[in-house]
Formats: C-alpha cells, sequence, structure tokens
C-alpha cells in the first residue's frame, strides 16, 4: 500500500493522476498546506523540503524498508518503474520522457507559479514582474505547442508520465489569464487528456478541501510567509483567545 502525503495543488495532482492511471491502490493523507501542516516534525521526516506530494511505498519492489521520495517528479519515476508503466522501455523514448519532465520540473512548474502568484496573490502589484513571468509563461506554452505539433502526446506517440506532470499546470491557464486558443496543439491535447476517466478521478481526490473566496491571512502566511511566520501567527491566534 502507498500512503500519500497531498493536497490538491498542480504537484499533488500529478501523483493522484498517475495512482488512478496505474490502478495502485493508496491512501490519502491531507497535508493542509494552507494551515501549516506542511511543517510539522511528522511531515517534515518525510518531506525536509515541507512540499507536498510526497509518499512512502510500503511495498517496494524487492520488499524491504518503506519508500520514502519526496519530490513529484522522482515519485512519478519510480511508480513508472515499479509498474513498467508509463514509461518507454527504450533509450531514445526513456530519454524523451525524462528530459520533458525535468522540462515541466525545471521549468513549467516554476515559471507558472511566478505568474500566478504575482499576478493573483502577491499584495503588492509589481508590473515588471507581472509581465516577466507572463513572457516566460507564454515563451514555454509556445515551446510545449510546438511540441504537441509534432507528437501526439508530449514525449511521443505514447501518453507518459511527462503528460501526467504537464497537465495540472496547464489546468491554471484561466486562472492567469491565458487563453489556450494561442496554443492549439496544446488546446487539442488538453482536451484529450481532460477526457480520460483515471485523470478525472485523480483530478476529484480532495476536491472538497479546495479553497473558496478569497485566501485568508492564516492561508497567506502558510504559503508564502514559510515556517517562522506560520508560528508567529499560531502565538498571534493563541493570545488572541480569552
Amino acid at each position: 500500500m502507498i500512503d500519500l502525503y497531498y493536497w490538491p495543488t498542480p504537484n499533488g495532482w500529478k501523483l493522484t493522476i498517475a495512482l488512478e492511471e496505474l490502478d495502485l491502490p493508496y491512501t490519502v493523507k491531507p497535508v493542509n498546506i494552507g494551515r501549516g501542516e506542511q511543517y510539522t516534525p511528522e511531515f517534515l521526516a518525510i518531506s525536509p523540503n515541507n512540499r507536498i506530494p510526497a509518499l512512502v511505498d510500503h511495498d517496494p519492489p524487492g520488499g524491504g524498508a518503506p519508500l520514502v521520495s519526496f519530490e513529484s517528479g522522482a515519485m512519478l519515476i519510480y511508480l513508472a518503474e515499479k509498474t513498467g508503466r508509463l514509461m518507454p522501455a527504450d533509450l531514445q523514448g526513456r530519454h524523451a520522457v525524462l528530459s520533458w519532465l525535468m522540462w515541466q520540473m525545471g521549468g513549467l512548474g516554476p515559471m507558472l507559479g511566478q505568474h500566478g502568484h504575482f499576478k493573483l496573490y502577491a499584495t503588492e502589484k509589481i508590473p515588471y514582474a507581472i509581465a516577466r513571468y507572463e513572457q516566460e509563461t507564454r515563451r514555454l506554452y509556445g515551446v510545449l505547442d510546438a511540441q504537441l505539433a509534432q507528437h501526439r502526446f508530449v514525449a511521443g506517440a505514447e501518453y507518459s508520465i511527462a503528460d501526467i506532470a504537464i497537465f495540472p499546470w496547464t489546468m491554471t491557464h484561466k486562472a492567469q489569464g491565458l487563453s489556450l486558443d494561442d496554443w492549439p496543439q496544446v488546446k487539442r491535447w488538453y482536451a484529450e487528456l481532460r477526457a480520460r476517466e483515471a485523470l478525472q478521478r485523480g483530478l476529484a481526490v480532495g476536491k472538497e478541501w479546495q479553497r473558496s473566496g478569497p485566501m485568508d491571512e492564516q492561508a497567506r502566511r502558510a504559503l508564502f510567509g514559510g515556517r517562522a511566520a506560520v508560528a508567529d501567527a499560531a502565538a498571534s491566534s493563541e493570545g488572541a483567545q480569552p
């Protein structure tokens, strides 16, 4: 059985989608990142970078001690290797999948994350930062569009963990003020993946936990202020109690 430490975010969805696609049994361990649970000692023992998702596989290949993993890209590779699925066995195909997976981890995710932060969440709107990250976001969508003009899926003819890694971040396009009409091949690919039943099941995990309405100050501190801000917020809250 796999324990998945999770909250419904683009990085979290990567793992629920993969686990659903692979038909692997798993137990969800919620980590409410809007309330600072990513900073608890118990979670940090599994994910020292205080980020979700993380997993513990109590039945790793070959037996032995449970396997612990705390980076979404590493976790996707592990699950593909564990099952022999969603990753080509040949050298060329495997390298293509890994290249696009790293592209998402090092480029698309961080840049869209920064664009979303400065455009949607930052209390001070900095035009230079918004323009800088929107330009890079659009460039990356263009890179993806050009790749998908040549292939049905991101890394070639077969659906893979590269698609699973990239898709949840493209789900943010409307919130970030982007239209997939600007990238027709991405739009075609997005629609095909969105129709997959396993992907839909993955996206539904923890849907009831998703925040609605404006972000409150406690969530802002937990997400953007770091561990010290969470501790300060907790102390202030306790001090305010009668």
